[in-house]
């Protein structure tokens, strides 16, 4: 099939008539009509049937609309990265991304001190998660994002800013003395527990991921009670007595110490926060001012409550 094809079958798909079709793409009813012809002609199979002056795909064109669906999706994107290619830096706004977790401690702290050299510049903030992150960032939908783990795209570029590390958040009152006197817990030890429910993250989450594959390797069969998408959620859980909640340090950051105490774990379980850029479009300095502001507030943080 042609794109002209392609393009076609998409809107009869979509409007189910030949004139809605000729419509929704600017062109005379003939001439949709004789495109389709031709489509079939060249496929060798009928694409549509007609059924009281509507056009009902047959279930050769349901098997290919997946793919059309799927091209026309990449061609939005191929729009939408041409668009943010023009405007280059001429869009005088910050867009940053950050996982959840960075944006209640760490993503303040790094605005202040950008704003003490950029008073006058927008910012603009979305918090997404890892995957949303990634792809907006190979758009470039955004200037740069922030986020744990490791991420490999030849699209983008990577900077190590900080390690964290997994911690327990413990509601006040659920464990013994001994593990409050020494500020740390273990992973077997936490399993052992009798009647702590334990909160976990979700394994497709990149810190719910290393935490089971540490659990893995530690041969302890850790059973979560409840088990949240985001860190916060386990974080709350456990400021409401609800559970042992096992965060990253930059959510921990958040904990409120007259409800919880926040413990150790171990072994380590180290948590990378990183900060993505498009590889392609060198960061202007506003950019790498923001990246050394966040590097910054995660310092600060290092040297208080966090690392």
């Amino acid at each position: 099939m042609r794109l002209r094809h392609i393009e076609v079958f998409n809107a009869v798909m979509l409007i189910g008539s030949v004139s809605g079709a000729a419509r929704l793409i600017n062109v005379t009813q003939p001439a949709v009509s004789r495109i389709l012809q031709h489509a079939e002609l060249q496929l060798g199979f009928a694409l549509f049937q007609r059924a009281k002056g509507r056009l009902l795909p047959t279930s050769e064109a349901l098997s290919l609309y997946p793919h059309v669906e799927q091209l026309f999706a990449q061609l939005d994107d191929v729009h939408r990265l041409a668009a943010n290619l023009k405007a280059g830096d001429s869009a005088k706004e910050l867009r940053i991304l950050t996982v959840l977790a960075l944006s209640y401690e760490i993503l303040p702290h790094a605005i202040k001190l950008f704003r003490v050299k950029y008073p006058d510049m927008a910012i603009s903030i979305k918090a997404l998660h890892s995957p949303q992150i990634v792809a907006a960032l190979v758009l470039q939908e955004a200037d740069v994002g922030f986020l744990f783990s490791p991420v490999v795209h030849s699209a983008l570029a990577q900077e190590h800013l900080a390690d964290g590390r997994v911690v327990c958040v413990a509601p006040r009152g659920m464990l013994a003395a001994r593990f409050l006197k020494r500020g740390s817990i273990t992973l077997t030890e936490l399993a052992k527990l009798d009647k702590v429910p334990v909160i976990g993250l979700d394994a497709q989450d990149p810190v719910g991921r290393v935490l089971s594959q540490a659990s893995r390797e530690a041969g302890v069969g850790l059973k979560f009670d409840i088990t949240v998408q985001t860190y916060h959620s386990a974080l709350a859980l456990a400021h409401h007595g609800l559970g042992v909640a096992l965060v990253d340090t930059c959510t921990a950051a958040s904990a409120d110490a007259t409800r919880v105490h926040v413990l150790d774990l171990e072994p380590l379980i180290p948590v990378p926060i990183k900060a993505l850029l498009p590889s392609g479009k060198p960061g202007s300095v506003a950019v790498r001012a923001f990246v050394k502001c966040f590097e910054q507030a995660l310092k600060f943080e290092g040297r208080t409550k966090m690392l």
